[in-house]
């Protein structure tokens, strides 16, 4: 069992005097700060679990509708292998100001044919990497969230991003 030693506290108070103040978040703007997060962050990372031990790489997406947020990969991955073992997986943002955005939630695979024809058509990349979308290795993954939060740069503070008042937007 990992035990983390370092208590919230003892960690703020070792910053006392040397953590600089974040600009204040007004908590009506936390939806549009963190899709704008997602907007500039090219490759977020993906975690997941390997049996016993996370496994995080950088991903990127083919799609995202708000938070939701799509994913491509190949069938004989090992990230496909542990999201079909477990699909509770979790993707943080970075953006060039260190702004983030986690997305927790779940991952399923996409066999709606429409809805993996329209990505496929909006990804000359992902054509080129697989040249056909009945490439056998092609495998489409959604995540739908559970939960949100943004944080600012330094903030060590997370906020809850409301994602059940949340719209479903096309980025």
């Amino acid at each position: 069992m990992c035990r983390n030693r370092l208590t919230r506290e003892r960690f703020s108070a070792t910053l006392d005097g040397m953590k600089p103040e974040p600009e204040p978040i007004n908590p009506a703007q936390l939806v549009e700060l963190s899709l704008q997060v997602i907007a500039r962050a090219k490759f977020p990372m993906l975690a997941t679990v390997d049996e016993d031990q996370a496994r995080l790489r950088p991903v990127s997406p083919v799609k995202n509708d708000g938070f939701t947020i799509y994913v491509a990969s190949f069938r004989g991955s090992n990230k496909t292998h542990e999201i079909e073992d477990c699909p509770k997986v979790e993707m943080c943002y970075l953006d060039e100001g260190h702004d983030q955005v986690r997305i927790t939630g779940v991952a399923e695979q996409v066999t709606d044919p429409q809805v993996v024809q329209a990505i496929w058509d909006a990804n000359p990349l992902l054509r080129q990497f697989l040249g056909t979308i009945d490439n056998p290795e092609f495998i489409l993954y959604k995540v739908t969230p559970h939960r949100v939060r943004f944080m600012r740069e330094w903030a060590l503070e997370y906020h809850e991003v409301d994602i059940a008042s949340t719209p479903s937007l096309q980025r």
